[in-house]
Order: C-alpha cells, then sequence, then structure tokens
C-alpha cells in the first residue's frame, strides 16, 4: 500500500531556517521531506488572492 502527501509552502528552502529560528533544524526537515520527493516549483498568481481581490473591486 502506498499513500501520498502534497506539501506547500509560499518560502523557498533556502527561507526555511528563519520559520524554524535553526538552520540546521530546517536542513534535516528538508532533507527527510525531499528524500523521496518530486518537486514542482509554481510560479504565478494565487488563485485564492485572485478571487479575493475581484471580490474587494465589486464592493
Amino acid at each position: 500500500m502506498s499513500s501520498a502527501t502534497c506539501l506547500t509552502s509560499n518560502y523557498n528552502f533556502n527561507e526555511w531556517g528563519e520559520i524554524f529560528s535553526d538552520q540546521v533544524v530546517a536542513a534535516a526537515i528538508i532533507d527527510r521531506l525531499v528524500h523521496h520527493a518530486r518537486i514542482f516549483y509554481i510560479n504565478g498568481t494565487s488563485y485564492r488572492l485572485k478571487g479575493k481581490l475581484k471580490a474587494a473591486n465589486d464592493h
């Protein structure tokens, strides 16, 4: 049986040390997450933000 997990973040891996307040901990977490991972970088405007901006402009 296999399972899948999807993780998303607005931060690049090099910024994770600031999030966890420790570069070593961040590196260990990243190492374990990406060991057998497929990483997809998605650039573009946020679909959720687009809807909020449209709703704000309609009022």
